[in-house]
């Protein structure tokens, strides 16, 4: 059990010893390489089922409910798929896949999921599913059982395989948010957030004055990029491409896939509805290593425009690089419903912190092999140029 009376987020070591104890289990032995700072990589099963639709497996009366195992028995399963040695998944198609790694957690410990950073950055909505539970990405205190996730791709077919990652796990206990004035206590000591000037070793933290708060901290996006008259500072996913394989590494021409999309002279830009867009924040993130942190939508924006789908920061992030403190957030855009213009330094989301129980024995950056240390305006690893 743990110390009920602490409260945070599960890091490093905490993970590898549930691991050990086979609170979190799997047939195939969970690698030393899925455990991150705060976080554990849930790896796809062997089998993927296309469904007619989204579901969500809860009561649906007293009398009622409805498993996961009754929906493999239901007309939501058009067919089933072998992922042994890898398959399509088709754009704008829905596939719910048994995931290796199961939990027995106990009763002081509660679970939430999220996409992985190159999972959102190509478009590619997941979510988890655990069985007789009314949210997505919510595993309850206590949970014993298997997780699923559903997948789908919005703007590329891909191709995927068994043991791939394309979310994370986080595991909690008691309420490990950060209040407002609880950040403005940790800026002061070790800066949030910093101004993303055009040298390399810009170091200005953004004033206690600037800082904008409200149940987190805002931050805006970035349309002038590095000032120079036609800088790149998006990119748009084209509508018709090849499968991108999702094993591979450095192996797409960018090009191929997507638009990129300049810097104009009004350093605005008019986002479509129902496109896919990568920007960048036009402020620089840290995370020191006794917090994570995770994107949550601008209010004022819901229902007009989506601005991520991974959004979560581990401890270190931005952290211990010695020149260049803090990171800028890529954003995943896509518009709904009409036409939505931006402009520079509009506000567009904002972040939130959450206390470790500890702070981890591994922080993240490039010792981990984290793809994204130190970022800028950055597409998924698979591409190159």
């Amino acid at each position: 059990m743990t110390d009920s009376k602490k409260t945070g987020i599960l890091s490093y070591q905490h993970l590898r010893a549930l691991v050990r104890r086979n609170i979190i289990q799997a047939d195939v032995p969970i690698t030393s390489k899925q455990i991150q700072p705060a976080s554990l990589d849930l790896r796809l099963g062997t089998k993927a089922y296309r469904l007619l639709s989204s579901f969500l497996p809860e009561p649906s009366d007293q009398q009622s409910q409805f498993s996961i195992e009754d929906l493999y028995r239901s007309d939501l399963v058009m067919y089933d798929m072998d992922l042994t040695n890898g398959a399509i998944l088709e754009k704008g198609h829905v596939y719910l896949v048994p995931l290796m790694e199961r939990l027995k957690l106990p009763k002081d410990i509660r679970g939430r999921a999220n996409p992985k950073s190159s999972t959102g950055r190509l478009d590619i909505f997941t979510r988890v599913v655990t069985d007789l539970h009314v949210g997505f990405d919510e595993i309850r205190a206590g949970y014993q059982g298997q997780l699923f996730l559903e997948v789908v791709p919005r703007s590329f077919t891909i191709r995927v395989k068994a043991g791939l990652s394309l979310n994370q796990l986080r595991l909690m206990t008691g309420k490990p948010l950060v209040s407002d004035a609880g950040l403005r206590s940790i800026h002061k000591k070790t800066p949030l957030l910093f101004h993303n000037g055009d040298s390399e070793h810009t170091d200005r933290p953004v004033s206690a004055k600037e800082l904008r708060m409200d149940n987190g901290l805002f931050l805006s996006v970035d349309l002038r990029g590095n000032n120079q008259p036609e800088a790149i500072v998006g990119y748009r996913a084209k509508k018709n491409s090849h499968v991108i394989d999702l094993s591979q590494v450095g192996h797409y021409a960018a090009m191929d896939f997507w638009e990129p999309l300049r810097r104009n002279t009004t350093a605005t830009m008019l986002l479509e509805p129902e496109e896919f867009y990568i920007l960048a924040s036009k402020e620089r993130i840290q995370v020191p290593p006794g917090y994570s942190s995770e994107m949550v939508a601008y209010e004022a924006a819901c229902g007009e425009l989506r601005t991520h789908y991974a959004g979560f920061f581990d401890p270190g992030f931005g952290y211990a690089h010695p020149t260049r403190k803090g990171t800028q957030v890529v954003l995943e855009v896509r518009p709904h419903d009409v036409p939505f213009r931006i402009h520079d330094g509009q506000t567009f989301f904002k972040v939130v912190y959450e206390k470790m129980r500890d702070i981890p024995m591994q922080l993240y950056g490039s010792a981990l092999g984290s793809s994204y240390y130190q970022q800028g305006l950055t597409l998924s690893k698979h591409f190159k140029w």
